[in-house]
């Protein structure tokens, strides 16, 4: 194996592929960001723009050369532009997700589709109470329709504010309303920031950072928060239960179809089509003893969290599944696939199945999806699936003997009945645990993984030393599936990793000392889970008060500059490991990483080695600690 395979690579399904990928002769995403390397300077830098067609400009950061684009645009007002257009164009996509579980709801509510149906009608009610609907005496399709109704409103809403953001602290209420970031409405506030970044309209970067963080606030509050909350409503309420998860969960004698992307609406169908005894027979009919759906990147962590469904992998693993030549159909919607898979695919056995208007690949076959025909759509691709199992060439099948348990499906509501019991829920011990020195505090790992890094090692490296410092993690993504590859979602990862006082509490609770809440999008989970904490008392009046942080230590998506913005503009610490595009302008790095402080009581900050991105995270929570003037940690010397 090379030593460019094992120093970006820690998992051994991962190395495994990757050599077979050499062998192959087939190019994968690390073969790729080779060939890009040195990386642009200017891009890295963020003092490039190219919004007008008087440039493109850049500046010289070292001003030796140009310090102004041709309009007369700094370098600042440059970095601000682009980072602000990350921040639309991420926000963007999770609004757009809610915006999808919303008309399936609808859908549903009014009869158009017979395929879905209300799973949780109590969180339908409480969530109508908080759009203040009535539900006394109402029957859940009536409720389910005016909850719709005022979600799409809410969309296209231009003065106001939003509901569920009246959830935060009235701390942090007061901040967004003084500084004006509180969001009007959820799209309004993508299309300002695209307007205020043309030409010659905002060129103060403060102001436009001010527009972004209100944006990045209309996701995670607005779009992120209604995409997980009605997914709850339709397909049911996540709960803890043992899985499985990396490329071992292939297998070599049922028919595998993998389901790839974020929106779940589809994926759902999927796993009942699959169960279905009618297509368990055909399968058979067709040599195979059974149909084995698992998933990938979030799509797999939607499924997972409520179905138990196995994980083959996450992002950077994608094309590694189909060099496995075990992969009969990939199932792919949007967000986060690389128009790589085809090449791939072509050379194996493999069809890959589009089915999403918004995201059509070359060399994919397009399937639409519909939700009023969705079981039947989902019957077809399965079918597509056993069709192709006979194809399979098994000389040229190749499944890592890898996989690990894991235990997902943690949630805000879970939490309460975890520590408090069916008849007492509360967060007091939570709480408690913090107060009295137990645990140190609560930190947020999410993210992507990407070939720059170790590939999710530095999740791992990362997760552990938080864990050993009394540090209780929480996490989504990929950054939860690189942590669950090597065993750390599961209680007994407590003995082995935990310092005493969390492990303490793991064992007392039956829980891992790592919490899987769900995909990208449910980060949200994470902000009402703080605001409970907030409510529960003796840690401060808002977020901003918590002994909390949040990281992101291989982000690479727009979506993840989005999530932080909102974690910074609702008073949280994020870290990132790699930096986003500002450090050209000392102006706009000085604004992420100090003066965003003094308005929100958060702040970004940037550290590529995952022990020293531990120990900013913890000195931090230390230091929200010592304000709140909490106890001494329990076993600290």
């Amino acid at each position: 194996m090379s030593e460019e395979i094992k120093k970006y690579s820690g998992d051994a399904a991962t190395q495994q592929m990757r050599r077979r990928a050499e062998e192959e002769g087939v190019v994968t995403i690390w073969d790729r960001e080779a060939l890009q390397e040195p990386h642009c300077g200017f891009g890295t830098l963020g003092v490039c723009c190219k919004n007008c067609n008087l440039g493109p400009c850049r500046i010289d950061p070292f001003g030796e050369g140009a310090t102004q684009g041709v309009c007369g645009a700094t370098a600042e007002v440059i970095a601000a532009r682009n980072l602000v257009r990350h921040i639309a164009a991420g926000s963007a996509c999770h609004n757009d997700h809610g915006r999808e579980i919303t008309k399936t709801l609808l859908m549903a509510a009014e009869g158009k589709t017979k395929f879905y149906q209300i799973t949780s009608v109590d969180k339908l009610k409480s969530l109508a109470n908080e759009f203040k609907i009535k539900t006394d005496n109402r029957k859940p399709e009536e409720i389910a329709i005016d909850v719709a109704k005022k979600i799409f409103s809410e969309y296209g809403q231009q003065e106001g504010e939003i509901s569920l953001i009246q959830r935060a602290p009235e701390k942090q209420k007061k901040i967004w309303r003084k500084f004006n970031l509180m969001p009007r409405g959820i799209d309004r506030e993508v299309v300002e920031c695209l307007t205020r970044t043309n030409i010659g309209v905002d060129n103060d970067y403060q102001n436009l950072m001010m527009q972004g963080m209100r944006t990045a606030l209309s996701d995670g509050w607005g779009g992120s928060m209604v995409a997980t909350e009605l997914s709850d409503i339709l397909f049911g309420k996540p709960s803890p239960q043992r899985a499985r998860v990396n490329l071992g969960v292939l297998k070599h004698d049922e028919v595998n179809l993998l389901v790839h992307g974020h929106v779940p609406v589809l994926s759902e169908m999927i796993c009942n089509a699959s169960t279905l005894p009618e297509m368990i027979e055909y399968a058979k009919q067709k040599g195979a003893n059974g149909i084995n759906v698992a998933g990938l990147c979030c799509t797999a962590n939607e499924v997972l969290v409520r179905r138990g469904f196995p994980v083959a992998g996450n992002f950077l693993q994608q094309e590694l599944a189909l060099l496995t030549g075990a992969v009969d159909l990939l199932l792919v919607d949007l967000q986060c696939i690389m128009p790589s898979l085809p090449e791939i695919a072509h050379c194996f056995h493999t069809k890959i199945v589009s089915t999403s208007p918004k995201a059509k690949f070359p060399g994919m076959e397009h399937i639409e999806f519909k939700e009023e025909e969705a079981l039947p759509i989902a019957k077809q691709i399965v079918k597509m699936a056993i069709d192709n199992y006979p194809n399979r060439d098994k000389a040229r099948v190749c499944i890592p003997d890898e996989s690990k348990n894991l235990v997902p499906g943690f949630t805000t509501e879970y939490v309460f009945d975890m520590l408090g019991g069916k008849y007492r829920s509360t967060f007091r011990p939570l709480n408690d645990a913090i107060i009295n020195g137990r645990i140190r505090g609560v930190a947020g790992v999410v993210g992507c993984d990407n070939p720059k890094m170790e590939s999710g090692d530095t999740h791992l490296k990362l997760v552990k030393e938080l864990i050993k410092n009394d540090v209780l993690v929480v996490q989504t993504g990929c950054s939860a599936l690189a942590c669950a590859k090597a065993g750390l979602l599961t209680p007994e990862a407590a003995y082995e990793f935990a310092g005493k006082g969390l492990r303490e509490i793991c064992e007392a609770v039956g829980i891992p000392p790592v919490l899987h809440l769900g995909a990208c999008v449910d980060n949200s989970r994470i902000l009402t889970a703080c605001i409970e904490m907030v409510k529960e008392g003796g840690l401060g009046e808002g977020l901003d008060d918590l002994p909390i942080a949040g990281a992101a230590p291989e982000w690479m998506s727009e979506k993840a500059i989005a999530i932080g913005w909102y974690f910074v503009a609702s008073g949280a610490l994020v870290v990132f490991g790699m930096p986003f595009p500002v450090y050209g302008s000392p102006e706009m790095t000085r604004f992420v990483t100090e003066d965003v402080e003094k308005i929100t009581g958060g702040k970004w900050a940037f550290e590529p080695d995952p022990l020293k991105m531990a120990q900013i995270m913890i000195e931090h929570i230390n230091k929200k600690r010592a304000a709140l003037r909490l106890q001494p940690m329990m076993y600290e010397k």
